[in-house]
């Protein structure tokens, strides 16, 4: 059985997205996990190259079909979006719109059958805002161009797995957004995953939403019972081992000592601190949901360091495993 093709966008040409994709495409371990298809520019990967001193070449291509995928070159899907002289650490308009478009591209490419998952370097946001696309990241822009009405994003790092119910929006708006049946659907997408990732009876636990999950109504106005409890109930009706609402400083400490598969939190930093703590360079974005599968860095574009051939491409390297691991086999 051949190894999958991997479509990578090449995400903020002003970030590090270019050197880490040529630090990565130079590993033996990755070439043996994957074919790489970049969806980018080819001259913004070989300024990369030349400052991260890579042996590779890049070679400029129209169509997935005259990829060669040799250990010693780089397929590009070349864009050609990106001026010679763009600077790197700069928000640019220019850049934000390249980014959009490269994963446009990689979306119909996988939808077409010529590449069979999507693996994302980081784009920044307000350059993606500063071309008119007005998306809060990566993961809403993949639901529009897929026509997907709900998605979930996971975290995965070497210990802990974490599933949000709300990701991209202000706390008070993220409380007010959930409800039961957004949790029950959230739980659902954790206990697929992991069943098709090969876990047959997943343990799942469940944050609260106020410190010490309400602590029976004696923090906040009721949430976690109006909001997750009706949603845990209905999901062990069908035999899932779901446990919660629990206290999330408790629960993310059970389960990164391995009492759990997955957490689900309820909000943006209740789920990425926990991550981020053990270490940008581990971390895997996995969206779920998606007719795709798309796997991307957990970090953001570095422009304080992008240029300078320094960045670390190991959260890159997670992102094609995982993306290795969960793309359609056959």
């Amino acid at each position: 059985m051949s190894v999958p093709i991997i479509a990578i966008t090449m995400g903020d040409a002003s970030g590090i997205g270019p050197e880490i994709i040529m630090k990565a495409l130079a590993r033996s371990d990755v070439r043996e996990l994957c074919r790489p298809l970049v969806i980018g520019d080819a001259q913004r990967l070989r300024t990369a190259g030349e400052m991260v001193r890579s042996p590779l070449s890049v070679t400029s291509l129209d169509t997935p079909e005259q990829a060669s995928y040799r250990r010693e070159t780089v397929d590009c899907i070349d864009l050609k979006l990106i001026p010679n002289d763009h600077p790197f650490g700069q928000v640019s308009a220019a850049a934000g719109e390249a980014a959009f478009r490269y994963i446009e591209r990689a979306v119909r490419i996988v939808e077409a059958g010529a590449a069979q998952a999507i693996c994302t370097a980081p784009l920044s946001k307000e350059a993606l805002h500063a071309a008119g696309h007005k998306y809060p990241g990566h993961t809403e822009l993949l639901a529009h161009l897929t026509g997907t009405k709900e998605v979930s994003m996971m975290l995965v790092a070497p210990k802990l797995r974490v599933i949000h119910v709300t990701t991209h929006m202000g706390l008070i708006d993220a409380i007010e957004r959930i409800d039961a049946g957004l949790v029950e659907r959230t739980i659902s997408r954790a206990q697929a995953t992991l069943v098709k990732a090969g876990i047959a009876s997943p343990r799942i636990g469940v944050c609260g939403i106020n410190p010490h999950a309400g602590e029976s109504g004696l923090f906040g106005r009721g949430e976690e019972a109006t909001k997750i409890e009706p949603a845990i109930a209905i999901c062990r009706q069908r035999g899932w081992n779901v446990k919660g609402p629990l206290p999330a400083d408790t629960l993310f400490f059970l389960a990164a000592r391995g009492d759990y598969d997955i957490v689900v939190a309820m909000y943006h930093d209740q789920g990425h601190g926990p991550i981020k703590v053990l270490g940008l360079e581990a971390g895997v974005n996995i969206t779920v949901g998606l007719p795709v599968i798309r796997t991307s860095v957990d970090h953001g574009t570095a422009f304080d360091i992008a240029g300078k051939g320094i960045a670390d491409e190991g959260s890159l390297v997670e992102a094609l495993r995982q993306a290795a691991e969960l793309a359609p086999k056959g």
